[in-house]
């Protein structure tokens, strides 16, 4: 038997956003929408348990939501094309392939595209796409930006009432508009899995943002950066089990067991790596994460090439973080004088001050250099500076392990 709470919370995975961008397409109405979604996925918590989970569970939550839609526009007495058009969504989530099939794949991307539109803040695209889009609760996605309940539902009303006033289209742009707008999309899906990847972030956010780059790809099969996206997160998830030890303390890439990365994850992430080509930034990160994920240990790692690619993406986008990583490559390719060389280029000008990474990898360096007294007090420098809690406890075991004497 399928468990009912189990099932509500794969429908809402699989389901909401499909349901929410059907709605919104007929009705133009995001509150509307969200809230008939909300209203079915209540409702099946309540029926499910005592009836039965249904033999097509999206299915049956967009029966609902539909019908809780048609109820609220009949009762407004209003656009009477619009009831018309509801019927027609039909009692299924998947239709038959020859039914509609490309209306909902056409939903799904337009919500995107709409979500992530340039016309809003960053944070507001990523924090529309995770409640809209994902079906992430207000309160969860207000605990992972730090801010209360109450903060986060004003910056989500805000965006909504900015696309409808600013009168946003829902479509995906054609042509060399979608070829612009394309970055930015796949910007707030790395910028989402980033918020779950992190030492302390979410998994699940991780999770949805390879979700959703696996459905972008496959709806625009012929972007090469959305290849290059998806398999640099798939690349970088696979090790997410391995991160952390049993005291839930962070475990460095050099001392991970591999035998519990995920490695079918890293064979997903290298086969769709072929078709990313290396122009672009995401490829080009995501070669460098694949030339980890093949090595069979830390010292088979093939820091040469990762410092080769390195070189590349600084030229693609010299940010102060890829310059500081290239820094790290090059002091392991070539030597930790190298490397502080490139890490004293990338801090010129005061713009990695106060960054924890970039005291870590001095300290690292000056380690490998041959200063562990040095370097101890430059990684508890890292670990003052850190604001994660499992980030402070890795830098402060480093710097212990050299105060007695490790390498």
């Amino acid at each position: 038997m399928t468990d009912p709470s189990r099932a509500v919370a794969d429908a809402t995975r699989e389901s909401f956003g499909r349901i929410v961008a059907a709605l919104i397409r007929v009705t133009g109405d995001w509150t509307l929408a969200e809230d008939c979604a909300q209203e079915a996925l209540a409702l099946a918590l309540e029926r499910w348990p005592r009836d039965g989970v249904p033999a097509n569970p999206g299915g049956w939550l967009m029966t609902v939501a539909r019908n809780r839609a048609v109820d609220v526009l009949r009762r407004a007495d209003t656009e009477r094309r619009k009831l018309r058009e509801l019927a027609l969504l039909g009692e299924q989530v998947t239709p038959p392939p020859d039914a509609g099939e490309e209306d909902l794949v056409d939903d799904r991307l337009r919500l995107i595209f709409t979500c992530c539109h340039p016309a809003l803040a960053l944070e507001a695209r990523v924090a529309l796409t995770l409640r809209t889009v994902c079906g992430v609760t207000t309160a969860d996605i207000a605990r992972a930006f730090l801010v209360s309940e109450s903060t986060m539902t004003r910056r989500l009303t805000r965006a909504k009432t900015k696309i409808a006033q600013a009168r946003i289209p829902y479509r995906v742009p054609e042509g060399p508009m979608l070829v612009e707008r394309l970055p930015g999309v796949l910007a707030v899906l790395y910028l989402l899995f980033t918020r779950g990847y992190d030492v302390d972030g979410e998994p699940a956010f991780a999770d949805e943002a390879i979700r959703l780059a696996r459905l972008v790809d496959r709806l625009l099969p012929g972007q090469p950066e959305v290849a290059g996206l998806l398999a640099l997160c798939l690349l970088q998830h696979s090790r997410r089990a391995a991160r952390r030890d049993a005291a839930g303390d962070l475990v460095t890439l050099d001392r991970q067991d591999r035998s519990r990365w995920d490695h079918a994850a890293i064979a997903e992430g290298l086969a769709t790596l072929t078709r990313a080509g290396t122009a672009g930034p995401y490829a080009l990160q995501a070669r460098i994460a694949a030339c980890h994920a093949t090595a069979r240990d830390s010292a088979e790692t093939d820091w040469t090439a990762i410092a080769g690619w390195y070189d590349r993406l600084a030229e693609r986008q010299p940010s102060p973080v890829v310059r500081l990583n290239r820094a790290v490559a090059h002091g392991f390719a070539y030597g930790p004088a190298s490397g502080l060389a490139l890490l004293a280029q990338a801090r010129a000008g005061g713009v990695l001050d106060g960054y924890p990474s970039a005291v870590a990898v001095e300290a690292e360096l000056t380690a490998r250099g041959g200063d562990p007294v040095g370097a101890a007090s430059l990684f508890r420098r890292a670990a003052a500076l850190s604001a994660a809690p499992a980030e402070r406890r890795a830098l402060a075991a480093r710097a212990d392990e050299l105060t007695r004497g490790g390498t």
